[in-house]
């Protein structure tokens, strides 16, 4: 390491459904940032949390607390306003990628292709009818549709829909973590995670990494070893891993992401990449995908080292 050992504060944990993976991933970025000679401090988000902040005193904050609580902007707002350069993307950036509808629109606008969809709380169904919404909605996008919470990750909520019956049911299990849905016309092809990092000199594309999964790629198939098969860089040609990588940059760039974002895509049969969704905190687990990339890249140490090395820092 060619700069001098920083002290760091990882913040992971709070209260959003993704806690148990923000905990794993903090404490693994924590394992190498340590090896790397850094002084790290992993802080739970409680109501402590700022207090430590301040004694413990960091050079910069690498914030890992996955989901709405972690992803919307506010956290960022936090460390903007205690001072403290961090590791991520502005809370603008933050609040433009986290809701999903927003960022699909928003990547409209920079010429990416996303599958249609609609959005809507859980409040329309029993003041308009359960069944007429249902009915409308399929009628509409049609049938396969994947139903989404609007805000969160980690494949928490997420059911694929191809029958009446299991729209409805896709709907309950989707509300059980959000009170409003997206719901998306489903669009078949091959999974790409595509991570874009900037460690100062202007975002770039890691290699795609393609997923395979034993069933849908849920939770369980994300984060227990065996469910899920991954290829890296994807088996795709040259010209197909090089139109997908500009995707995510592109992504990346239109919503105003900072440090590292994560892509997900669908690359259709006829080599058509569609945006599904995009992270500002991708996870960092054993089995999450941008340290899949990175390793496959190079090193996994000196991208993260690059990274906290290069955090924003605010006026």
């Amino acid at each position: 390491m060619n700069q001098s050992p920083l002290r760091i504060a990882v913040l992971a944990g709070g209260l959003s459904h993704e806690r148990d993976i923000s905990l794993r991933s903090g404490h693994r970025v924590a394992q190498v940032l340590k090896h790397l000679g850094h002084t790290v401090l992993v802080l739970d988000i409680d109501a402590r949390t700022i207090g430590s902040l301040k004694t413990f005193g960091p050079d910069v904050v690498w914030p890992l607390v996955h989901g709405g609580p972690g992803e919307d902007g506010g956290l960022q707002n936090v460390l903007i306003s205690l001072g403290l350069p961090y590791v991520g993307t502005h809370s603008d950036g933050c609040q433009r990628a986290s809701f999903k509808p927003t960022a699909k629109a928003s990547v409209r606008t920079g010429g990416v292709i996303t599958p249609d969809s609609l959005t809507l709380p859980q409040s329309y169904f029993s003041q308009l009818g359960a069944q007429e919404v249902l009915t409308v909605v399929a009628s509409h996008l049609g049938l396969p549709v994947v139903v989404k919470p609007h805000q969160g990750g980690s494949g928490l909520g997420v059911s694929y829909a191809s029958t009446a019956d299991e729209l409805r049911s896709a709907m309950v299990a989707c509300f059980a973590y959000d009170e409003r849905a997206l719901i998306e016309r489903y669009v078949a092809g091959t999974e790409l995670a595509v991570s874009v990092v900037d460690t100062g000199e202007g975002p770039r594309a890691l290699p795609p990494v393609e997923v395979v999964t034993d069933g849908r790629y849920d939770f369980d198939a994300r984060y227990n070893p065996g469910r899920s098969e991954y290829f890296v860089p994807a088996r795709l040609d040259d010209a197909v891993i090089e139109k997908v990588k500009t995707t995510a940059v592109t992504v990346h760039t239109t919503l105003g992401l900072g440090n590292l974002s994560r892509t997900d895509l669908i690359l259709d049969d006829e080599g058509t990449p569609w945006f599904i969704d995009v992270n500002v905190i991708p996870g960092m687990t054993e089995t999450s995908l941008l340290p899949i990339a990175a390793n496959a890249e190079g090193s996994l140490e000196e991208l993260y080292d690059a990274l906290v090395q290069n955090p924003l820092v605010h006026p």
